[in-house]
């Protein structure tokens, strides 16, 4: 499962609130789950893996308002060092700008 952000945001918009219950259904039945945060090339890679994981700790926190246990997700960040679309230094992708839903 996987949810997408704006340039510089970590607000979760609307249509992604599905994709969070499907996630939080997912771990109700016991299954742990990975939250990894992942973004866009522009800026430094360092600021990038700060918003990779404001994003993923956002899904943490969505998860949890949803009855989750916080016990239940490992929250990581692997900044832009994992892209979905390959890109070049400094190029916005959204599909870049993500968190990545797993059962670990």
């Amino acid at each position: 499962m996987m949810i997408f952000f704006d340039s510089g945001g970590h607000e979760i918009r609307r249509e992604w609130e599905p994709v969070l219950d499907q996630a939080a259904t997912a771990a109700s039945s016991g299954s742990r789950l990975r939250i990894t945060g992942h973004s866009d090339r522009p800026g430094s890679p360092a600021v990038n893996r700060r918003f990779a994981l404001q994003r993923a700790q956002v899904v943490a926190d969505a998860l949890v308002a949803r009855g989750v246990q916080r016990s239940a997700l490992t929250v990581v960040s692997e900044g832009e060092e994992a892209p979905f679309i390959p890109t070049a230094d400094g190029v916005r992708e959204i599909q870049n700008r993500r968190v990545d839903i797993r059962p670990e």
